[in-house]
């Protein structure tokens, strides 16, 4: 497998040589990643080669894993490093040898990794938000090549990230997102990869673990990524009246909610209603008389949205006898009903 991995490699990287292009040759080492990590001899061979092709691999490989910036605090170089720390994967000694020879290659190589953001995008990728997507659009220092990162993120399964496509900026024309901070997406995207490297059997498009590499370099390219983030769907809701129990039942919307604000849809409505509510929150009888406005006003502030609304009308009149039901509360909620 290795020798046909290497001749297969070798053949691919002299026809990049001719084509010169930095984004190409970075798409292509994002592919060769997912590859090498699974066949270290791959890379030994490589190593072992020294020719022009074979440093360009290395090359690339380095550029579309770069050393992540370090982040204050986090590691006391005083200490000394615990065997696979710092290099837990067989990337890590190659990618040194990598960058060391991007000097004796091309000029137009030194470009791969060397882009500047010039946008960025959050929203919905589905009516409900289900998912969403989370987009950057990139430039080389020399001005060609623009192109944008577009990563899918699932807000049903925890935030995740479950898709990634680089495509030419037109393919924003075909999204419905909304101008954002670019440390804010860099950051939600960061966020969410590392989600899905916590997710043991996380369900993610067959094409992601080849754009992964590049994925994460791209974020990692945006100066000051703002990890967990929240979003400003919540700050941006004004249509609230101006009573005590509607902000109490605003509250616990909120707390329901948690950091995926942008995920609404009739069924996820009714568990608000008829589950969680019942389950884990304690209203005083003027909120839980005010929740289903409070709701209905939310889900206007998501937009027309008739399905949800018809759902709401249909679950809010039980709402009283659900949370009037003590075997329906958590033994959380019970255990605070008698502390206070």
């Amino acid at each position: 497998m290795s020798t046909t991995a290497f001749d297969t490699t070798i053949s691919q990287a002299r026809d990049l040589l001719r084509w010169r292009s930095p984004l190409r040759t970075e798409l292509w080492a994002a592919r060769l990643t997912t590859e090498a990590r699974a066949d270290e001899t791959l890379l030994q061979q490589l190593a072992r080669d020294g020719g022009a092709e074979a440093r360009l691999a290395l090359a690339a490989l380095a550029a579309v894993n770069p050393e992540e910036p370090a982040t204050p605090g986090a590691v006391n170089p005083e200490e000394p490093a615990t065997p696979g720390e710092d290099d837990d994967d067989v990337l890590g000694p190659h990618l040194r040898a990598g960058r060391e020879a991007i000097g004796s290659l091309p000029g137009w190589v030194a470009r791969m990794g060397q882009v500047t953001c010039e946008g960025a995008w959050y929203g919905k990728a589905d009516r409900y938000g289900e998912q969403t997507l989370a987009a950057l659009s990139f430039r080389y220092g020399n001005g060609k090549e623009p192109h944008l990162l577009v990563v899918g993120i699932d807000q049903v399964h925890g935030g995740l990230a479950v898709d990634a496509v680089v495509e030419e900026l037109k393919f924003l024309d075909d999204l419905d997102l909304a101008p954002t901070d670019a440390g804010v997406v860099a950051g939600r995207i960061l966020d969410a990869f590392e989600l899905t490297d916590l997710v043991m059997g996380a369900e993610v498009a067959p094409t992601l673990p080849t754009v992964r590499a590049l994925a994460l370099s791209r974020a990692h390219a945006v100066p000051h990524p703002v990890r967990h983030a929240g979003d400003d769907l919540v700050a941006r809701f004004h249509d609230l009246p101006d009573e005590p129990a509607a902000r109490e039942a605003f509250d616990a919307l909120v707390d329901f909610l948690g950091d995926r604000p942008l995920w609404w849809s009739p069924a996820r409505a009714s568990q608000f209603l008829t589950a969680w509510l019942p389950r884990e929150a304690l209203l005083s009888d003027e909120a839980i008389a005010a929740m289903p406005e409070v709701v209905r006003l939310w889900t206007r502030h998501h937009g027309e949205h008739p399905e949800i609304l018809r759902r709401i009308d249909a679950d809010a009149p039980g709402l009283p006898l659900l949370m009037a039901d003590d075997s329906l509360a958590s033994v959380n909620k019970r255990i605070s009903r008698h502390r206070a």
